[in-house]
């Protein structure tokens, strides 16, 4: 499998086609975000997972890195960014289209198929030109970084759940003390009991 070939921008007209840029709005948010992202640092965070070997070139960096922020950004599934794609001229310029495409250019497989191979720290990577970027416009200060807000709960936690045995066995045990206390017959036959268990 070969490096993504990443697009580039040419400037090139189509005869029949109109480009995005020239027909979208350049002051919509996912214009300017798209502008203020560092792309070159991606392709190459996200290029070095692929060996340089023969065969069909992945899909661009741009394309299915945009496709995971858009899917973040938006709190979408797969199949509704995939959806979206379609459907919206900002998505696509987004993800590095010159012109409106009508199908998708991938698999909706290719997603996951795309998050298993990054792995956590190419993921890393998209995290820290997000917070870039966050900086960069303004959206966030450095100092609101320093602190991190952690919500535990569906952390795994060492609880034990009471089962029925346990809590037979802890009746058990409590009335064996009392039992002791009191020194009575049935103290004896209690101890004779749990000694048996």
């Amino acid at each position: 499998m070969s490096k993504p070939v990443e697009r580039r921008e040419t400037g090139e007209g189509d005869l029949f086609r109109s480009r995005l840029d020239q027909i979208i709005d350049l002051k919509h948010e996912l214009v300017q975000l798209a502008q203020t992202i560092d792309w070159s640092f991606l392709e190459e965070r996200f290029g070095e997972v692929y060996p340089d070997v023969l065969g069909m070139p992945p899909l661009p960096t741009r394309l299915m890195a945009g496709l995971a922020i858009l899917k973040h950004t938006f709190s979408l599934s797969d199949e509704a960014v995939c959806a979206r794609y379609l459907d919206s001229p900002y998505f696509q310029y987004f993800c590095g289209e010159t012109f409106f495409q009508h199908t998708l250019p991938f698999d909706r497989s290719s997603l996951t198929r795309w998050r298993q191979r990054m792995g956590e720290e190419r993921i890393k990577a998209l995290l820290q030109e997000s917070l870039s970027v966050a900086v960069k416009t303004g959206a966030m200060k450095p100092s609101d970084t320093r602190q991190v807000i952690v919500d535990t709960t569906v952390q795994p936690k060492n609880v034990m759940f009471p089962t029925d045995a346990k809590l037979i066995h802890r009746a058990r045990e409590r009335l064996v003390r009392l039992a002791r206390k009191v020194g009575s017959s049935y103290a004896k036959a209690m101890c004779g009991w749990a000694s048996s268990r």
